[in-house]
């Protein structure tokens, strides 16, 4: 993976994290790619045919086929459901977390506990929108203390491309979502 930079936003994502020791080298691609949960494969690909389905959709409205539109959305939030149960059950509670900043190339999230530098981790970040999971490793760049324990900063070292893809597009969502509230906070 490149050391490309994305930028970052500051909001709460549930994730897992989990330490590894030195001796635990950092698996092959084919090797990570066959440890990834099945869920966070079929959330990477309902994400993926979402998109699929707004470009169709976009072009059903164009032709007056709102109640078509209607039904793909109860449809998809039907599966978004089922989808957000399915990945709920592989959040492991004694490794949960939730972070302070997210991107396309790295995570902080708060601990009780220290890690040294340049150590590695596995984590798992479950994404509201679009809803999906991501399953990475990382290495951790900062550990630093503050008055409300450790703030561990993560740059993804193994991270799958359409996952960054998802990353990258939660990231503009949770962005978007903080202009509109700026903007609705000055008009009041």
């Amino acid at each position: 993976m490149n050391d490309q930079e994305f930028f970052i936003v500051h909001h709460a994502l549930t994730i897992n994290v989990e330490p590894l020791g030195p001796e635990v080298p950092l698996p092959t691609v084919e090797r990570f790619e066959s440890e990834i949960p099945t869920p966070f494969i079929v959330a990477s690909e309902f994400s993926h045919l979402d998109s699929l389905t707004e470009q169709a959709k976009s072009e059903l409205k164009n032709n007056s086929f709102s109640h078509v539109c209607q039904l793909l959305d109860t449809q998809n939030a039907k599966l978004n459901l089922l989808l957000t149960f399915m990945l709920s059950q592989q959040d492991n509670e004694g490794l949960r977390y939730k972070t302070t900043t997210f991107g396309a190339s790295q995570f902080s999230y708060l601990a009780d506990e220290a890690l040294p530098v340049h150590s590695r981790v596995r984590a798992k970040l479950f994404l509201e929108y679009p809803a999906a999971a991501i399953y990475c490793y990382g290495v951790i760049t900062h550990c630093e203390e503050d008055e409300q324990g450790y703030k561990i900063t993560v740059r993804y070292e193994l991270l799958r491309e359409i996952d960054q893809d998802l990353l990258i597009k939660s990231a503009l969502h949770q962005q978007q979502k903080l202009l509109r509230q700026r903007s609705l906070d000055r008009n009041k």
